[in-house]
């Protein structure tokens, strides 16, 4: 089956790099049985891709089963994963088969495994690794053989370092990743969900399609989609109904474009063949480098201060009036609080042999206040650090992989 019977089959839209390197991912993955991890933000589709990988594995004819463990209250997630016996606890009337055990010789989907309890995630664990559970309130082993498929919106990483999920079960599950893009990285796929949802809705409603102009169409790519295809397909549907007009411009669709917290922050659209900026993640690192240079101006005044109260040393003529302009404040007072300081002369050494003052042979190097310098500095110190792990330096940085290796080939960082 190839790539685009795949889409049709189940309803994918979309030509994006990224869109078409996880489907064949998945494709390739489904005759093994090895665990998925799919990771990807909130309304992307993520619970397309167990799809595919069961219905094109050996395991088609098995079960297919489908469990949100972000749904599941802690108390009752190891009863409905493993099932328990009569008695194991209040309300507990009957035996129960788990979801492992229903899905023995199929596949199960753990959606939001991110979510999962901590004892809950040593269970599964031992389900991984030895194919055994034990249900609640028994001793007895019992045997599955499940395809494990996960997905979640959570950084892995950062959950991991927080103690909220074990790293031996992440790289468990983590057997083959699949990550799906968000919706501002797939520009030329914006257009074509909306039509397909428009189309969609006014065959449900009897009505006529809504259609943009080109003004609606800019504010449709250009804005960053928080809420991603589910974002999309909920405001699609409020237009459809709402608005009388079936063309709509630029004014009527920045109504139903709502304000989240900078997400609707214009998104870059460039070619295929490049990498999408992160504006907001690279205003962040400029800002970062602003505030150290505050930092060290600020050092820097103390330490004069320092040494014309303390250090028995004083300034004239023009190292008086640096100082002094270090000092100043918008309105010409001198900031320090005595504003009466004499100046006193610098006392020269002489050399035990009176030949003469010691020359001061140290050379002072104007430090750089370019932020392109800063930049380069502060990604080589995170390279650096890191053994030149770019993932690792990244996250250090507080900007994207991809952002760090286009800055990386940008200034031709060499590593």
């Amino acid at each position: 089956m190839d790539l685009q019977q795949i889409k049709q089959r189940f309803g994918i839209i979309g030509n994006s790099f990224g869109l078409n390197r996880a489907i064949d991912v998945a494709v390739q993955v489904a005759p093994t049985d090895l665990s998925v991890l799919i990771t990807g933000e909130s309304g992307t589709g993520k619970e397309v891709m167990p799809q595919i990988i069961h219905q094109s594995s050996a395991r088609k004819h098995g079960s297919y089963i489908a469990v949100n463990c972000g749904a599941i209250p802690e108390g009752t997630i190891d009863s409905e994963l493993f099932g328990h016996e009569k008695g194991a606890f209040t309300g507990a009337l009957s035996d129960r088969k788990g979801y492992f055990e229903e899905a023995n010789g199929g596949t199960i989907f753990l959606d939001e495994i991110g979510e999962l309890p901590l004892n809950t995630q040593v269970r599964l664990l031992r389900v991984l690794e030895a194919g055994e559970f034990i249900k609640v309130g028994s001793s007895k082993v019992l045997k599955t053989d499940v395809r494990v498929v996960a997905a979640t919106n959570v950084k892995m990483e950062q959950a991991i370092k927080e103690g909220k999920f074990r790293e031996d079960l992440f790289y468990r599950l983590n057997s083959v990743p699949i990550s799906i893009p968000p919706l501002r990285e797939r520009a030329d796929d914006i257009y074509l969900l909306f039509r397909k949802f428009a189309n969609d809705f006014a065959t449900r409603y009897r009505m006529p399609a809504i259609r943009l102009s080109s003004d609606a169409k800019e504010m449709l790519l250009r804005y960053r989609w928080p809420g991603n295809i589910r974002q999309l397909k909920n405001i699609t549907e409020q237009i459809s109904v709402i608005e009388q007009q079936r063309e709509i411009n630029g004014e009527a669709i920045t109504k139903y474009l709502p304000y989240h917290s900078g997400d609707n922050l214009p998104a870059i659209i460039t070619d295929n063949k490049k990498e999408d900026s992160d504006f907001s993640n690279e205003r962040e690192i400029l800002y970062k480098v602003l505030f150290d240079m505050k930092n060290d101006m600020h050092d820097l005044k103390k330490l004069v201060l320092d040494l014309m109260e303390n250090g028995g040393v004083n300034a004239q003529g023009e190292h008086a009036q640096i100082i002094q302009k270090l000092y100043q404040s918008e309105d010409g007072d001198f900031v320090p609080g005595n504003n009466n300081v004499q100046p006193m002369t610098y006392s020269q050494p002489v050399h035990e042999e009176g030949h003469g003052p010691i020359q001061d042979t140290e050379e002072f190097v104007e430090e750089s206040l370019s932020l392109a310098d800063k930049e380069i500095e502060l990604i080589k110190k995170a390279l650096d650090k890191y053994n030149g792990r770019r993932k690792q330096a990244a996250v250090e940085l507080g900007i994207s992989e991809r952002t760090l290796y286009r800055k990386i080939k940008e200034y031709q960082i060499e590593r």
